[in-house]
């Protein structure tokens, strides 16, 4: 088994806008033990708003 599977987990990123659009990503535990926050295109609201991270 590779080490390295857990270390890097599959994360959602849910919009904050309301529209149920989400991403879906890679983290690094290491760097980022906290929730996740990015500012990246919601194609529903057309415009960029904050998407935080789904547990």
């Amino acid at each position: 088994m590779a080490a390295g599977t857990n270390l890097r987990p599959v994360v959602k990123l849910k919009s904050t806008a309301g529209t149920g659009y989400t991403y879906v990503t890679r983290k690094n535990r290491r760097n980022d033990p906290d929730r996740l926050t990015i500012r990246k295109y919601d194609p529903i609201a057309r415009k960029h708003v904050e998407f935080r991270e789904e547990r």
